[in-house]
């Protein structure tokens, strides 16, 4: 049972309280970034949804090791803002922000032609952006909202990256997925918003179970080429995601996660794992948890048939806009 189902049910309280002593338990890595000496000098990243939360505290990061970084947000006051705290606390003024919309494929495309006519190398790829909790809306090109912006949109500008990476090599591509994607479910008639039920978090963790199953088929397909590919799980972190659901439910959330869940710079740490951690190097198609762990991710997600299924669909959806 998820935060979502507790919050929901009447004996929510006493079992909040007893995940919550679990969570206390994981809300610190093994792994520390701060005590990882590796530098980034050199290098370029990428890092979408970078103007608030875990992206946010992940370009950071990167930006303190000397990267080029380039914040990929939807909102250019918002992304304006997260580009001057960075470069202040960071002291690299070699942070850049780029606008882009993830549900909407045409501007993922217009980005990824930016990107790649102005940029000579991409080492790290960070797949971060997400929204939960939104009701029914179709995108203009046919897409349920919700996994436009969490999954068509960047499995589309991954895949519009892939010469850059692949060129850059050894390059990393990390995309966050969530513990939710244990209770996901593929169906296809999902991407244009039939047959799903719009509550709480359920289009959501669907969405996070499609991002473990392709980067499991794109790590196969990428065998050989020095670009690496894997998906983690930040833990359950308070952040801006629940801006959609009920002031009853960000309450109780926030109030619950100021003393058990993660924060978001704590949230950030398993990804920066997998970017940056000389451990990881050479690792991929895994999927990592909130505390830095190599651990399986949910069946549906290890059906290799699925995966290549899945990732040809994304593919042929994706190819036509």
């Amino acid at each position: 049972m998820m935060w979502t189902d507790l919050l929901c049910h009447p004996l929510w309280a006493a079992s909040t309280v007893l995940l919550a002593l679990v969570l206390r338990q994981q809300r610190r890595a093994r792994w520390d970034p701060r005590a990882c000496a590796v530098q980034l000098k050199g290098k370029t990243a990428i890092v979408t949804g970078a103007n608030t939360g875990i992206g946010k505290f992940i370009a950071l990061d990167f930006a303190r090791r000397g990267a080029r970084v380039i914040l990929a947000c939807r909102s250019e006051a918002r992304g304006s803002e997260a580009l001057r705290e960075i470069r202040e606390k960071s002291g690299n003024g070699d942070v850049h922000l780029r606008l882009v919309d993830l549900a909407s494929m045409e501007s993922v495309r217009a980005f990824a032609k930016g990107v790649l006519e102005e940029e000579e190398a991409l080492h790290i790829l960070v797949n971060n952006a997400a929204v939960s909790g939104l009701p029914r809306s179709i995108t203009k090109e046919g897409f349920d909202l919700t996994f436009a912006t969490n999954h068509l949109g960047p499995f589309l500008l991954t895949n519009l990256l892939l010469d850059l990476l692949k060129r850059s090599a050894p390059a990393r591509i990390v995309t966050l997925s969530s513990l939710n994607h244990w209770r996901g479910e593929i169906d296809f008639a999902h991407f244009h918003g039939d047959k799903l039920t719009y509550f709480m978090d359920k289009v959501y963790n669907h969405t996070k179970l499609h991002n473990v199953v392709c980067t499991n088929e794109l790590a196969r397909r990428l065998q050989g080429t020095g670009v690496t590919a894997n998906s983690v799980h930040p833990g359950v972190v308070v952040t801006e995601v629940m801006r959609h659901y009920s002031f009853v439910l960000r309450f109780l959330f926030q109030t619950i996660g100021f003393f058990f869940f993660k924060s978001p710079d704590e949230g950030a740490v398993s990804s920066i794992y997998c970017a940056v951690a000389e451990e990881t190097d050479g690792i991929t198609g895994k999927y990592f948890d909130s505390d830095c762990s190599l651990t399986l991710p949910a069946p549906l997600a290890r059906d290799a048939a699925l995966a290549v299924k899945d990732f040809d669909v994304c593919e042929r959806l994706t190819s036509k806009l």
